[in-house]
């Protein structure tokens, strides 16, 4: 992708540059709209995909047109064989990537419903998705000095301390023992219950509970993935960010704050100079907190 017309430069003493690689997943609308577009306003290279190809391209024009450095590219985080197509695609045509976004999600219910009808779908999106993107897309990632970057899109919702069940909890707490296999097990017991109609008394979130639940295990997942690439010496950090009560689709147009004011933020996160870049934690607004702690 040959960008070097476009309006938007990096600022002077920018750690990134116009070849700088961020994909955002899920950004045809909302905060992943939001943030791909304040990306390219800081002079990165912005790969935005979406599900649906023409409403993908329709978020995407609009940006080019404004002279910013966006692509789009199809993917459904969900479906195997479109995660392993983009892959190959970022691999032959970009070169690989520097930042990822872990956006797409999905939730079905109202603000003041607590539905678990479509569980396995919230599941297979919110977390298995998240989850099969970013192992399919690791070994792209440019280890440059100033290190690569994930940031998956959380919620406060999938903290622990909204977790009743002493056994999951102490799961979830011990990091020392904790394993993928386990969070996968957590996942596919909560999706057992649902389906034999026992999830309500099991100590699982009270709100929003399938969609906490993938939250529960993205923010587990990240801690461990932050602490796998650490050992393994790879330059690449892995933070959660919860933007809060924000008015977009998924809320109905309720919310504490709009899509832009959570994309200044998570711009700012996903831009921290080196020196400053933690991994491994949750990032809830603006505050680190670590998520087992809270």
């Amino acid at each position: 992708m040959d960008y070097s017309s476009t309006k938007e430069s990096p600022p002077a003493g920018a750690w990134w540059s116009r070849e700088t690689v961020a994909v955002v997943t899920g950004a045809n609308r909302g905060i992943g709209h939001a943030l791909a577009a304040r990306l390219a306003e800081h002079g990165l290279t912005v790969v935005l995909t979406a599900r649906d190809g023409a409403r993908g391209e329709a978020a995407a024009a609009p940006l080019r047109a404004r002279g910013l450095a966006v692509a789009f590219r199809t993917l459904d985080v969900s479906d195997p064989t479109s995660v392993a197509e983009f892959a190959a695609w970022l691999r032959d045509h970009v070169g690989g990537l520097d930042i990822l976004v872990n956006n797409a999600a999905v939730s079905f219910n109202e603000i003041d419903t607590n539905s678990v009808e479509h569980a396995e779908t919230v599941l297979r999106t919110n977390f298995y998705g998240a989850k099969m993107l970013t192992e399919a897309l690791l070994p792209l990632f440019r280890q440059s000095p100033a290190t690569s970057r994930i940031l998956n899109i959380s919620s406060q919702l999938g903290l622990l301390n909204k977790v009743t069940d002493p056994s999951l909890k102490a799961l979830l707490l011990d990091e020392d023992t904790l394993t993928e296999s386990a969070i996968d097990a957590m996942v596919s017991r909560f999706l057992a219950q649902v389906k034999d109609g026992t999830w309500g008394g099991q100590g699982w979130p009270k709100v929003w509970t399938d969609y906490s639940v993938s939250k529960l295990a993205l923010n587990a997942y990240s801690r461990l993935l932050a602490r796998r690439l650490q050992a393994a010496g790879a330059r690449v950090s892995v933070n959660c960010f919860c933007p809060g009560f924000t008015r977009t689709d998924m809320t109905k147009g309720w919310g504490k704050r709009t899509a832009e004011e959570v994309a200044d933020v998570g711009a700012r996160l996903a831009l921290l100079p080196p020196a400053e870049l933690p991994t491994g934690k949750f990032f809830k607004w603006c505050t680190p907190q670590l998520y087992s702690k809270l």
